[in-house]
C-alpha cells in the first residue's frame, strides 16, 4: 500500500511540470532578469571638477600657518601651503610638491623610520589620517570616520601606530577632541583620552621617544562650556600628560599664559610648548629633569588660545635629531632655533605654487530694484469723508483714492515723513517728520500736497499730532529720544498742543506750545475738544 502511494506522488511531481508547460507553450526557455538599479548614490569626490576651472600659479617665499616637520636624518623639512604638502632640504631652498590638488592636506609628520610621512586629508569627504611613501607616492588612508574626523596625528615610536586628535560634537558646532590610537593598517582604534565635556578642546598629542608618554594640551579654564576671547595671561590650556603603561593622566604644564603644542626633543631631555606672555607668543623648554622653563624665542606669530582651534593651537614645528635646535613656522617664514645661544636663523624657502580653481556659484542678485512692492505700511487714515486714504511707507506720505486708486506720494519733501492724522474738514493733513541732521518737526500741508508748513519751532522728537474736533488745535507728543536716535534737544518731554493756525509756507505757526502732561503716547481730543 505504501509502495503505491510513493508511486502516485513521483507520478504527481513529474507531471506538474509538463502540465506547466503546456499552459504556457510559447513561454521561451530562459527569462533575461530585470536590471536591477542601485540605490546607492554617487559618493562625492573630492578631487574631481565639480564646475568650470582654471589654473592659477604663482611663487612665493613665505606662508600662513605652516605645519612642519624635520625628518629623522636631518635632511629634509616637509611642510604644508595652501593645502598641499612639500618637501625640501634642510637648509633651505626650492621646495618640490609632493601631494596637491582640490584635496586639503596639511600636518605632514615623518615616520621614525623616515621612510613615510602621514598627513591629515580630506580627499576621502572629510578629514582623516592618510600615509604616503616619502616621495609622495602610494598615499594610503588609514582612518576612515565620516563623522567624528581625525587631525594632529603623531607616530608612535616603533612606527606601527598613530595618535590622532578625535573630533566630537553635541547640542554646539563647536566640539572637543580626544586622543586615539591608530594601527598603521587601520581598524576602529583605541581611545587614549575621554573628553571632559563637549565643548573645552584638547588636541595637539606628541610621544615621548620612548613611547611611554602622550603629552597634549587641553582647555582647562573653568566652567564647562566654550567661550571666545578669554584672558590668555591667565591660564586658558595647560599641557596634559598619559602614561600608557599606568593609565595616568595628569596636568604637567601649567601657569600663566597657558601651554600649548608640546614637542618633546628626541633626546627626552625637553619638552617644548608655546606660552602666551602679555601680547606675544614665546617658545618654551621645559628641563625635563629639573622642572625648570626657559624662554626661548619670542617672535612666534600668535597662537589661538582664545579662539576654538580644531587643527590645533599653535602650527606643528620639529626638532632636529641632534635635539639642539628647533625649526618653527613664524611671521609667514620658517625659523631653526639654537637652543644653547637663543639666536634664530632664517630658512629660505621658495615654493612654485599651481592649484586649480572651482568657479564659485553666481546667482543673479538685484541690488536696487528701479520698483518693488511695499511689504509694509504704517499709521493709515481714512479722511472724513471716506474718499482717500494716507499712510507711511518707505519714510515717506503716500496718498490713495478710496478703493482702487493707485498710491501716490503726498509730498516732494527729502524728509522722512510718519504719523498723518486729518483735520476735521479733511483738507489738511498734519504729520511728523524726521531728518537725522535736522532732526524732528511737525508739519501740515494740504491733501494736494503742495508747500508743506512748518509748525513747530525747536527741534525734537515728535510723535503722533492730531486736530481738535474744531480744527483749531494740535495735540501731540514730545519725546525725550532714544539710543538709535540720540538724546539731544530731548529735554521737557510729554504732551503738548499748539494752535493749528493758518500758516505760511517756511513758517513755522503752529503758534506757542502748550505743556499738558510728562507721561502719555498718541494723545487725542474728545468729541467736544474740550479735554
Amino acid at each position: 500500500m505504501r509502495l503505491h502511494n510513493l508511486f502516485v506522488v513521483l507520478l504527481l511531481i513529474i507531471a506538474i511540470p509538463l502540465i506547466a508547460q503546456e499552459a504556457n507553450p510559447t513561454k521561451p526557455d530562459t527569462v533575461k532578469p530585470a536590471e536591477k538599479k542601485s540605490d546607492k548614490k554617487k559618493e562625492w569626490d573630492v578631487t574631481a571638477a565639480h564646475g568650470p576651472t582654471k589654473e592659477i600659479a604663482f611663487t612665493t617665499t613665505e606662508g600662513t600657518w605652516m605645519n612642519l616637520d624635520v625628518s629623522p636624518d636631518g635632511e629634509e623639512i616637509v611642510f604644508d601651503l595652501l593645502g598641499d604638502i612639500y618637501i625640501m632640504p634642510l637648509t633651505g631652498g626650492e621646495a618640490k610638491l609632493l601631494s596637491g590638488g582640490p584635496a586639503f592636506e596639511v600636518q605632514p609628520r615623518f615616520s621614525p623610520d623616515g621612510k613615510r610621512i602621514s598627513f591629515t586629508s580630506d580627499r576621502s569627504g572629510g578629514d582623516n589620517i592618510w600615509v604616503m611613501q616619502r616621495d609622495g607616492s602610494k598615499p594610503k588612508q588609514v582612518t576612515k570616520e565620516d563623522f567624528r574626523l581625525l587631525n594632529n596625528a603623531v607616530w608612535t615610536p616603533d612606527g606601527n601606530y598613530l595618535i590622532a586628535r578625535k573630533h566630537f560634537t553635541s547640542t554646539r558646532s563647536l566640539g572637543a577632541g580626544e586622543m586615539w590610537l591608530y594601527h598603521l593598517t587601520g581598524g576602529e582604534g583605541l581611545q587614549l583620552t575621554k573628553r571632559k565635556n563637549d565643548q573645552q578642546d584638547a588636541g595637539e598629542p606628541a610621544v615621548s621617544p620612548d613611547g611611554r608618554y602622550v603629552y597634549f594640551s587641553e582647555d582647562m579654564s573653568g566652567g564647562s562650556t566654550f567661550q571666545y576671547n578669554k584672558d590668555p595671561n591667565g591660564q586658558i590650556y595647560v599641557i596634559r600628560r598619559l602614561d600608557r603603561e599606568k593609565g595616568d593622566l595628569k596636568n604637567f604644564v601649567t601657569g600663566a599664559g597657558g601651554a600649548v603644542r608640546p614637542q618633546p626633543s628626541p633626546d627626552g631631555n625637553y619638552l617644548a610648548f608655546v606660552r602666551r606672555v602679555r601680547l606675544k607668543s614665546v617658545l618654551y623648554l621645559q628641563d625635563l629633569k629639573t622642572g625648570e622653563q626657559i624662554p626661548l624665542y619670542d617672535g612666534l606669530s600668535k597662537d589661538q588660545q582664545e579662539t576654538w582651534a580644531t587643527f590645533g593651537v599653535y602650527p606643528n614645528y620639529a626638532w632636529t635629531p641632534d635635539s639642539r635646535n628647533i625649526v618653527i613656522w613664524a611671521q609667514g617664514k620658517i625659523w631653526r632655533i639654537d637652543i644653547a645661544t637663543k639666536q634664530a636663523a632664517q630658512i629660505s624657502f621658495t615654493v612654485n605654487v599651481r592649484q586649480t580653481v572651482t568657479e564659485a556659484v553666481h546667482s543673479p542678485q538685484t541690488v536696487h530694484a528701479d520698483s518693488f512692492t511695499v511689504k509694509m505700511i504704517r499709521d493709515a487714515v481714512t479722511s472724513p469723508d471716506g474718499k482717500t486714504l494716507v499712510f507711511s511707507a518707505v519714510g515717506s506720505l503716500w496718498k490713495k483714492a478710496l478703493p482702487n486708486g493707485k498710491p501716490q506720494r503726498l509730498t516732494n519733501s527729502a524728509l522722512h515723513e510718519f504719523f498723518p492724522s486729518f483735520s476735521p474738514d479733511g483738507l489738511w493733513i498734519v504729520y511728523a517728520t524726521w531728518s537725522d541732521t535736522a532732526l524732528g518737526s511737525l508739519y501740515k500741508v494740504k491733501l494736494d500736497g503742495r508747500n508743506p508748513i512748518k509748525l513747530t519751532r525747536r527741534k525734537g522728537y515728535y510723535n503722533t499730532p492730531s486736530f481738535s474736533p474744531d480744527g483749531k488745535k494740535i495735540v501731540y507728543q514730545r519725546d525725550n529720544g532714544n539710543s538709535v536716535l540720540g538724546f539731544a534737544y530731548g529735554v521737557e518731554p510729554g504732551l503738548y498742543w499748539m494752535s493749528a493756525g493758518p500758516g505760511e509756507p517756511g513758517r513755522a505757526e503752529g503758534g506757542e506750545e502748550h505743556f499738558i502732561q510728562e507721561e502719555g503716547y498718541a494723545p487725542r481730543f474728545n468729541r467736544k475738544g474740550d479735554r
